[in-house]
């Protein structure tokens, strides 16, 4: 199963005149942050469509830009450094498990 296969079946997925609504932003807006890479909406007939997750991220730019006065070159580190630490705090829980597992063996 791709994971265009699993997003479809599991989130419900907005059009971008929706998901313009729900951010409080311009469509294109939304085809800007696509372009710059910070969401990648799936695509439904050739139509762009985001699930709950891009419509988050999508806030999360919003209060960035709107609320802090962050440009989007500062977006696009503040997200990769979000991104990193998503995937360290994953890397963590691992190697945490390991050394519990491990550790309650030697017992």
């Amino acid at each position: 199963m791709t994971r265009q296969d699993k997003r479809e079946r599991e989130e419900p997925l907005f059009f971008i005149g929706m998901a313009a609504k729900i951010t409080k932003c311009h469509p294109h807006t939304l085809r800007l942050y696509e372009q710059m890479g910070f969401v990648k909406p799936l695509r439904k007939g050739g139509k762009r469509v985001y699930s709950f997750q891009d419509i988050a991220r999508i806030k999360v730019i919003r209060t960035l830009t709107q609320e802090f006065g962050v440009n989007l070159a500062g977006v696009e580190i503040i997200l990769n450094l979000m991104e990193r630490i998503r995937e360290l705090e994953k890397e963590f829980e691992k190697e945490s498990t390991i050394i519990f597992e491990e550790g309650s063996e030697q017992e």
